[in-house]
C-alpha cells in the first residue's frame, strides 16, 4: 500500500524523439528533466532517437522490460507528418491505454494554439506497470503537459486520486 500522505519520488526516462535534436538543441527534454527533478522525481535515462518507429519501439520497450522504471515521457514524434510515428511505436505496446490523457491535453492546448491543436496524437497508457506519456515535440506542449496534467497524477499526495496509488495494482489479474 502507498502512503498517500507523503510525496513518492518515480524513476522516470525521457525519450527525446527528433530527426534534427541533439543534447545541445533538446529543448523539450531539458525542459522536462528540469521539470522532472524540481518536482522531487528521479531521472533514470535519457536518450534522443531518430523519428523512426522501430526504434522508439525498441527503446521503449527495453525501458517497459525493466522493473527499475515507474514512467516513460517521450517527446516529438506526435504529428500527423510521414515521419511522426510514435503513436504507432509505443501504442501496440500498452496494456491499458489513457484515454483522458489525450482529451485533456488537446482541450487544455486549445486554450493557447486554437484549432492547431487537433494536429497533436498526444496519448499515454500503461505497460507493464510502466506509465508512457507521449507528447508532441515543442517546449511549449511539453510544459502545457507536465504542468497541467503528468505532474498531478505522478504526485502521490494529489487527491481525489492519483496515478501513483494505483502503481502496486497494475499487474493484477
Amino acid at each position: 500500500m502507498i502512503d498517500t500522505s507523503k510525496f513518492m519520488p518515480l524513476s522516470i526516462a525521457i525519450l527525446t524523439v527528433s530527426d534534427s535534436r541533439v543534447e545541445a538543441t533538446d529543448k523539450s527534454g531539458k525542459l522536462l528533466k528540469e521539470k522532472l527533478e524540481s518536482s522531487g522525481h528521479i531521472l533514470a535515462d535519457k536518450q534522443i532517437c531518430k523519428d523512426n518507429v522501430y526504434e522508439i519501439r525498441a527503446i521503449a520497450s527495453k525501458w517497459i522490460a525493466t522493473s527499475e522504471l515507474d514512467v516513460i515521457l517521450i517527446s516529438g514524434g506526435t504529428g500527423v507528418t510521414g515521419r511522426d510515428g510514435t503513436p504507432e511505436a509505443v501504442s501496440p505496446l500498452f496494456d491499458k491505454t489513457l484515454d483522458g490523457f489525450g482529451e485533456m491535453f488537446r482541450v487544455l492546448s486549445y486554450e493557447e494554439i486554437k484549432t492547431s491543436t487537433l494536429q497533436s496524437r498526444a496519448i499515454a497508457g500503461v505497460a507493464n506497470a510502466t506509465y508512457v506519456f507521449a507528447l508532441p515535440g515543442s517546449p511549449g506542449a511539453c510544459r502545457l503537459a507536465w504542468d497541467s496534467l503528468i505532474s498531478h497524477q505522478l504526485n502521490s499526495t494529489t487527491k481525489p486520486c492519483n496515478l501513483v496509488e494505483l502503481m502496486p495494482r497494475l499487474l493484477e489479474k
